[in-house]
């Protein structure tokens, strides 16, 4: 390739990353800045990846699988602040039940993850629609009351995203709501009890997956979407919540099938720039020849 020609082509792209990021600031939506393919060889408890909790500094990190593990470690990230590389620090640990047993495959189907400001976790799990508090990663977990609702959910489809709100209360809903115009109902556990005061609309086949509140106080909810085998799609809306009542939500982020791969888990901090990052992981449903365990970066645009 000539010099001239090679000139051209570095232009062209410059002048596409601004232009993309002149739409992002017009439309409010979110600038993609990196997909880093996470892999362990070896590791037959790696993957599976459904929550991700990041310290305030975008490093740290917390996150488990949907096989009752968690995992602890610190991403590795050069001078623009791009993921190079992961140290694992703790884990594979696995979830134990509330008499000390290490939770069986139906029992530790464990989906969404919430780190409270002590370090401890709270976990959501879809086979047995229930939360449970863990005080320390290996050891026993605490069962939080379980509303009757929770009972009638549908299997493999219920407490996938789980949120702690800046007040501590969590914040769950299931992956469907039961009927494709039927809302999905926000679950609050507040002061020892659950109350379900408001839901989100149910838009054509988008399912709720993952959930996280930013710096900013605002409610981040991942969806995605399957087209087969032309991949998954992933939006990101952002909702505010004020009492008993969430606004309308205002989408952030929304794929193609394919660009990305299963998208569940999500954190939402502020990097050194003073920018909003949103910060996602795949699920690879251990089918590692087919998927992979993908981390996935956003920036929000000034004023956001």
């Amino acid at each position: 390739m000539s010099r001239r020609s090679l000139l051209a082509l570095i232009a062209a792209a410059l002048c596409l990353g601004l232009a993309e990021l002149a739409l992002a600031a017009s439309t409010g939506k979110a600038v993609f800045l990196q997909s880093y393919h996470w892999q362990m060889p070896g590791v037959a408890q790696f993957g599976g990846f459904s929550g991700l909790e990041l310290g305030p500094h975008g490093r740290s990190f917390v996150t488990q699988s949907d096989r009752a593990t968690i995992w602890r470690g610190e991403f590795q990230r050069d001078a623009d602040e791009r993921i190079t590389g992961i140290h694992l620090t703790e884990g594979p640990v696995a979830l134990h039940g509330a008499g000390g047993r290490v939770l069986a495959k139906h029992s530790g189907d464990s989906e969404g993850l919430a780190v409270a400001p002590d370090g401890s976790v709270y976990i959501s799990f879809e086979g047995i629609a229930r939360v449970m508090h863990y005080p320390k990663d290996g050891g026993p977990g605490q069962r939080l009351p379980r509303p009757e609702a929770f009972k009638h959910m549908q299997n493999n489809s219920s407490l996938e995203a789980l949120a702690i709100g800046p007040d501590g209360a969590l914040y769950t809903m299931p992956e469907r709501s039961g009927a494709l115009t039927r809302p999905y109902p926000v679950w609050r556990y507040r002061n020892g009890k659950w109350s379900q005061p408001f839901s989100i609309p149910r838009s054509g086949t988008w399912l709720p997956v993952g959930a996280d509140f930013g710096p900013d106080g605002r409610f981040y909810l991942l969806e995605r979407d399957f087209w087969g085998l032309l991949g998954f799609l992933t939006r990101v809306q952002v909702f505010d919540i004020k009492g008993d009542h969430i606004s309308g939500g205002k989408v952030l982020i929304q794929t193609g099938a394919g660009r990305h791969d299963n998208l569940e888990g999500i954190s939402v901090w502020r990097d050194n720039t003073g920018a909003i990052r949103l910060t996602m992981i795949s699920d690879d449903n251990f089918r590692h020849f087919l998927q992979r365990t993908e981390i996935v970066e956003y920036r929000l645009p000034p004023a956001q």
